[in-house]
Parts: C-alpha cells; sequence; structure tokens
C-alpha cells in the first residue's frame, strides 16, 4: 500500500471506527504527512527512487531518524511524544489490516513530555469573574447572557469547550442538574452542575437564546445550546476569546483558554474533599493518573499556602 493512501485510510479509521474528534484526526494526519516528506526526501535521494513510497518500506531505523531529526529543530519533547504516537497508532493499525507483517514503531520510544502543572485560578478570582459577568449581563443582551452561562457551567460541571460547545438544549437535565456530554471517543457521559449555573441556564433559554435565534433564518431549529451573535452554532474559538479576555488581566501563568476553568474546577473539587475517582468521572478521564496531575496541583497550592504563612517555613 502506498503511504499517502494508507495515511489517509488511517485518518478514515480514527474518524469512522475510533470516534476521534476532527481535532485529533487532523493532528495525527498532520504528523504522519510529514513521516511521509521525510520518507520521500530519502527515497529522491536513493539511486533506486521510485514515484511512491510503499508502507513495506517503514522500519524502526527510519522512524528513529525521522525523531531525532524533528528534535534537532527544536521541536517540544511534547510534540516529538505526540509525532511518536501517531506514528506507533499508525504501524497497529497497518499490521491489523495486513499491509505490513511486522510493526515498525513497536520498539519506537520518545522522550517524556514535559510535565506542567495546569492554571488554576483561586476562588475569589472566580468570584470576581462571576460578578463581572453578571454585572455585563444586567443589561438584558443575549450575548452577555449567553456567556455568563458558559462560564457558570464550563466551571460547574468541568468539561472540555468541544463538549460544551456540541451540546443541544435536550441535554440539559433541569431537574436532576446534570448535562449529558459527548466526550473523547465518542463517550458519553453525565457531569452535574450546581444552581448558580442553572440559574444562569434558565434565564439564558428564556431571555438569551430566543433572541439569539430571531438572527438567523437557518430553519429548523437544530437545538445546539449555545449559539453566536448571528444566531448559527458557536464554534469552540469563540469560547476560548470569550475566557481569553476574562483571564487576561488576571494574575498567574499558564494557559488562559477554557481548559483553564476545567483545570479550576477538578482542583476546587479536591480541595474540597472528593474522591478521586469521583473527579476522574466528572472529567471523563480514561486513566485515573490522568487526574492525579490534580492531585499535584492541591499539593504545590497547600505548600505555597504554608511558605507564605507559617513564621518557621
Amino acid at each position: 500500500m502506498e503511504l499517502r493512501s494508507a495515511i489517509e485510510a488511517f485518518a478514515r479509521h480514527l474518524t469512522v471506527d475510533r470516534g476521534f474528534s476532527a481535532h485529533t484526526v487532523r493532528a495525527y494526519r498532520g504528523d504522519l504527512s510529514d513521516l511521509a516528506d521525510f520518507v520521500e526526501e530519502r527515497a529522491i535521494a536513493a539511486p533506486e527512487a521510485v514515484d511512491a513510497v510503499d508502507v513495506r518500506e517503514l522500519d524502526l531505523e527510519t522512524l528513529r531518524d525521522w525523531l531525532w531529526q524533528r528534535s534537532n529543530t527544536g521541536l517540544a519533547k511534547s510534540s516529538i511524544s505526540r509525532h511518536a504516537a501517531a506514528v506507533r497508532g499508525f504501524t497497529r493499525w497497518l499490521v491489523t489490516t495486513g499491509a505490513v507483517s511486522a510493526d515498525a514503531a513497536a520498539r519506537l520510544k520518545a522522550p517524556r513530555p514535559e510535565q506542567h502543572l495546569p492554571r488554576v485560578l483561586t476562588r475569589g478570582q472566580m468570584t470576581g469573574i462571576f460578578e463581572g459577568l453578571a454585572a455585563r449581563s444586567e443589561g438584558g443582551d443575549p450575548v452577555a447572557i449567553r456567556d455568563q452561562a458558559i462560564v457558570e457551567l464550563l466551571y460547574a460541571s468541568a468539561m472540555r469547550v468541544s463538549e460544551l460547545t456540541g451540546l443541544r438544549v435536550g441535554d440539559i437535565d433541569r431537574t436532576r442538574l446534570t448535562a449529558r456530554v459527548l466526550g473523547k471517543g465518542g463517550k458519553e457521559r453525565i457531569v452535574p452542575f450546581g444552581v448558580p449555573a442553572a440559574r444562569a441556564l434558565d434565564r439564558y433559554l428564556a431571555d438569551g437564546r430566543p433572541v439569539l435565534r430571531t438572527r438567523t433564518e437557518i430553519q429548523p431549529d437544530r437545538g445546539i445550546l449555545f449559539l453566536n451573535s448571528r444566531g448559527a452554532s458557536l464554534n469552540t474559538r469563540s469560547v476560548y476569546e470569550l475566557v481569553a479576555g476574562l483571564l487576561h488581566e488576571l494574575p498567574g501563568s499558564g494557559p488562559s483558554g477554557p481548559h483553564a476553568f476545567r483545570h479550576t474546577a477538578a482542583t476546587h473539587l479536591l480541595d474540597g474533599g472528593a474522591d478521586l475517582r469521583a473527579v476522574q468521572e466528572i472529567l471523563g478521564h480514561a486513566s485515573l493518573s490522568t487526574t492525579q496531575i490534580y492531585t499535584h496541583v492541591s499539593a504545590e497550592r497547600l505548600k505555597q499556602s504554608y511558605q507564605a504563612a507559617h513564621p518557621r517555613a
């Protein structure tokens, strides 16, 4: 099988059979296309070069050389690790489809990405954000009402931004105070939210969404929960811009996207005594080790408080 054709077939497999998100599939395709460029450049330099590279020409030495070259360009360890993960998944799939007999990347190793503690906001900072959003929505602007509901729900439920923008009105259970979300790999889960988020959602559904719906000619209503200012489905980029604007003036380092609210919610849950496995379920993590990063955050915050307050620290 020709290498680039195999990459496209693998991308379809990730989308259709594995249910990977468009963002993940795009990243894998980009990494593997980079590999194809590398292999083709090698083939052109060889005397026996052919027009198309076959997947059977992939071997461990070539894959190691590819990662080594990429690391020499200054690519971050996390990106190198993602490159390696992409090619390992690709070569495993090639074996299962019978395109090759041996897994060329089975022994491929990559540097461990550096662990950075996620950005976590304080309770006081979150209170300030909510007070600001409430003040902006007092005038009845539907976008301001929507923004308040978005941030309340992100913090209350700790859901991913892609899960939030994929919500439909019917996914909100107002009686049980839960939302049904579709997570990574097409896995569905139920996440709880609190009374403040419920009130913000009620107001948005009563006074915000109906007004936004009048700004579009799209019929019938597809039921998407959060709409943009033109009445169409809100995308993740718009949520990023909203959150970045809210976090811009706040002290603290780290990313300023919606994930900051997810990190903050998880850390505050653990600070409040929530069980680690319960937090894992809420976040939709496949592995408990992924959730454990928030225990490190809590420990670091405790250490900082101790050093600031204890006279003998």
